[in-house]
């Protein structure tokens, strides 16, 4: 994260009347409506992260937040990663060490009712350590997501039972991370099969070598600390961990392409040359940014550079945190977005096609809204369901001193929502509810359908503070503003790999209706130390039928339906390589998931 501030007073005050970009036209129906649930669904979880007058690198990330489906119930339940207590001064070689409960990682089961409970203890998720991210995935192919949670000091990997409860297997699977002093801060991971053998392989990021150095950073002159710019550490490579399908994984990183230095905090994957292989982007703070390009037979080679989304429009570096790589401008080609801090303007990457992306930041009015914002979790997302994927960003400064010096700037920040016109994004967060009035120190977020309404809802972990449910009651395509109201239709895939690793991560799917196609990529990460749910959301707006449907799967598959029911969830299973794969879709009732 990018520590000072270089530029001019008097530019800031030139920008700050343009700088939240284009707001939603007048006489134009309300876009969205999100109110904050956490705490009346029953969602209490305040983060820990201690704030010392040594101004620790670490005090200024946050944790992350997971939604996904751990017992198979339909439901979606929540996860939060936790900090631990910081002494201070803190000796070199410390590991923080969780004190009791109010440091616990905790799971929130989502009851029938729609309120949640913690159900953290009998599930054995309490954890260790400095908690930073978390990653879902069914890394052993039984049908339960499984958890991997990093931190400072630690990672574990808790294998889902299928009973409600986990068992910590990081020992006997070989994926806990470094144990050298300086090198054990891992932040953001990705499950992902990257050589299509059906088993999902494990991406651990690392900040930065750090070892609790006693540097003091600021102006002595003003008799305050700063938090200090990555700058001064050294990078360090990712962790690349491979399945062998028996428990047990193997860290690959260098043999594999992927070993580059860097400093990483956020991680997305798609297919971005459409050559039937998964790739891989990170996020990295304050130097290139990368992209892996999958060779095949596993190998990689990094090149954001030659890809030109490794700097920005003017060739600067910026301070990469949050990520994700889905296609916005629906043309079949997956684009990426970053976040970073204020006065850089968060990132958007339009794929061209040929390897190549154009900064697009400028152009689709993303700069005017973001120049003076510090994003962290983002996400593509069609908040409302009219086919077209919109931005949402949590917010917030990492520098809790930044308005003394710059009153333009602020370490709270209320989140933003970009809607995606077809012609640019428009910033309708000041329109679209309560929920984006409210400051907040911003960090991890994941995005799902939490009460299957088809509309879909955010999980928002802040520094220190209170977790928040951005639950999503936007209106209709007639612009009433109740939930029963008809209005524009959805469709979301629960996709079931066999051939493939169950959890259909990289699959690519194309949905054509009467007024185009949609694509998007199965995946579970991206974002900020946080992981979404794995199903597919659609937004059909006035299409009330879905004619056409292909799946390309990772194992190769290509499944194609006609005729499948719209405003439900649907599950599709990968078929065997020897049925036929243009199939009409018979699907029943009591077979798929329909909005309440």
């Amino acid at each position: 994260m990018f520590r000072s501030i270089p530029l001019l007073a008097f530019f800031l005050s030139l920008v700050t009347a343009f700088s939240h970009g284009q707001t939603q036209a007048p006489g134009v129906p309300l876009p969205g409506y999100f109110t904050d649930t956490a705490a009346r669904l029953g969602v209490t979880f305040t983060g820990t992260a201690q704030h010392t007058p040594s101004k620790y690198l670490l005090e200024t990330m946050g944790s992350g937040t997971a939604v996904f489906d751990y017992d198979n119930d339909g439901l979606l339940d929540i996860f939060f990663a936790n900090g631990a207590p910081v002494p201070d001064p803190a000796p070199k070689g410390y590991v923080p060490k969780k004190s009791g409960p109010a440091d616990w990682n905790r799971l929130y089961h989502q009851r029938k009712d729609g309120t949640f409970e913690d159900v953290t203890e009998k599930a054995g998720l309490q954890g260790i350590g400095y908690g930073m991210g978390v990653a879902v995935g069914d890394f052993d192919n039984d049908g339960f997501e499984d958890l991997y949670v990093t931190a400072f000091g630690g990672n574990r990997l808790y294998r889902n039972n299928g009973n409600g409860t986990f068992t910590d297997v990081t020992d006997a699977s070989g994926t806990g991370g470094s144990t050298t002093p300086g090198e054990q801060w891992s932040t953001s991971a990705a499950w992902v099969d990257l050589d299509n053998d059906g088993l999902l392989d494990l991406i651990v990021l690392r900040y930065v070598k750090w070892d609790w150095e006693d540097v003091w950073c600021g102006e002595h002159r003003e008799g305050y600390r700063a938090f200090c710019h990555p700058d001064i550490f050294p990078a360090i490579p990712a962790l690349v961990y491979h399945n062998d399908g028996h428990g047990h994984f193997t860290e690959v990183a260098q043999k594999i392409g992927m070993g580059t230095p860097g400093k990483g905090l956020g991680v997305a994957i798609a297919d971005f040359d459409r050559d039937g292989k998964v790739d891989v982007a990170v996020a990295n703070d304050s130097m290139l940014e990368f992209l892996f390009h999958n060779k095949g037979a596993g190998q990689f080679e990094e090149t954001g550079l030659l890809a030109e989304i490794a700097v920005d429009g003017d060739g600067r570096t910026y301070a990469g945190m949050g990520i994700d790589f889905q296609d916005y401008d629906n043309d079949g080609l997956p684009d990426l977005v970053i976040t970073n801090l204020a006065n850089q303007k968060y990132a958007l990457y339009k794929n061209n096609g040929d390897g190549s992306f154009t900064y697009d930041t400028y152009s689709s009015g993303f700069a005017r809204m973001t120049l003076l914002h510090s994003g962290w979790g983002i996400h593509f997302l069609d908040f409302d369901n009219d086919g077209r994927k919109d931005l949402l960003v949590s917010q917030g400064h990492d520098l809790d001193t930044v308005e003394l010096n710059f009153p333009q700037l602020h370490y709270k920040e209320p989140m933003l929502l970009a809607r995606n016109t077809g012609k640019g994004f428009v910033d309708v967060s000041k329109e679209s509810g309560p929920a984006f009035a409210q400051p907040w120190v911003g960090r991890g977020m994941a995005v799902g359908d939490l009460d299957n309404d088809g509309r879909l809802d955010a999980v928002i972990s802040t520094n220190g503070g209170a977790a928040h449910i951005l639950h999503n009651e936007t209106p209709g395509a007639d612009g009433k503003p109740s939930g029963n109201q008809p209005g524009n239709h959805w469709v979301t895939l629960a996709l079931t790999g066999h051939t493939s690793n169950r959890d259909a991560i990289g699959a690519v799917v194309k949905l054509t209706t009467a007024h185009g196609a949609q694509f998007a990529t199965v995946s579970t990460t991206g974002s900020y130390l946080s992981s979404n749910d794995k199903r597919l959301h659609f937004g059909l707006g006035a299409d009330a039928a879905l004619p056409s449907l292909e799946i390309r799967w990772p194992s190769g598959i290509v499944q194609r339906l006609d005729k499948l029911p719209v405003d439900r969830i649907v599950p599709i299973d990968e078929p065997g390589r020897a049925v036929e794969q243009t199939t009409r879709a018979k699907i029943g009732p009591g077979e798929a998931g329909s909005a309440p």
